[in-house]
């Protein structure tokens, strides 16, 4: 597998998703944060934006938010979240399983994904992620296999404010099962909005010394 090819493919992906101003429909603002949707290009579903100010720099944000060593610790829609094989040093395949969600009506999912961190300049970093098969990570009955769209993060710096960051989150998922799409219209904007809320309390809580 080109895994090269694959990532630079999705790094222009995220790029262009992030610098297209064009047919975005806010969807729900929470804490701070603002969901948009429009129609994917990818699948037969909607490509979701998040958008949210956070305080901190891009290149503590980014580690913080893939990095399996933080984000275990602070994603709690997560079961678990590992390196399953490290491609190069900004390159790797992880395993995500997640809790079941809406008092079980979304049960337990699990993704293996292609994740590629990339920074451009300005101090913007990024994160580009795709689904891609595994031979050490097959489908379990345990869990349905998902399937993720070109997705990422773009973390770049507030130019009035260069402690802040605006951190824009994109996601495309294909959730498998028999789950009406109702369900999932409802699902996404408020796992966007718990994903980047929960990365605020977590860098919060990170930062603070810990009380003896």
């Amino acid at each position: 597998m080109d895994y090269k090819k694959i990532v630079d493919e999705v790094s222009e992906k995220i790029l262009s998703y992030s610098q297209d101003t064009s047919g975005w429909r806010v969807i729900k603002v929470s804490k701070n944060v603002t969901v948009s949707s429009k129609p994917s290009k990818e699948y037969a579903g909607n490509l979701y934006r998040g958008e949210g100010i956070i305080k901190e720099v891009p290149s503590k944000i980014i580690p913080f938010m893939y990095l399996p060593e933080h984000r275990s610790k602070w994603d709690k829609a997560l079961q678990s979240y590992k390196l399953l094989e490290r491609i190069d040093q900004d390159t790797g395949i992880y395993h995500s399983v997640t809790h079941s969600y809406g008092m079980g009506l979304i049960s337990s999912r699990d993704f293996v994904d292609l994740l590629h961190v990339k920074p451009y300049p300005g101090d913007v970093l990024t994160t580009n992620s795709v689904s891609v098969e595994c031979s050490s990570c097959p489908p379990t009955p345990s869990c349905v296999r998902g399937y993720n769209n070109p997705c990422g993060y773009v973390c770049s710096p507030l130019p009035e404010n260069p402690e802040h960051s605006k951190l824009v989150v994109f996601i495309q998922p294909e959730l498998g099962g028999m789950l009406p799409g109702s369900v999932v219209e409802a699902a996404l904007p408020a796992t966007l909005i718990n994903l980047i809320t929960e990365t605020r309390a977590g860098l919060k809580a990170f930062k603070e010394p810990c009380s003896m």
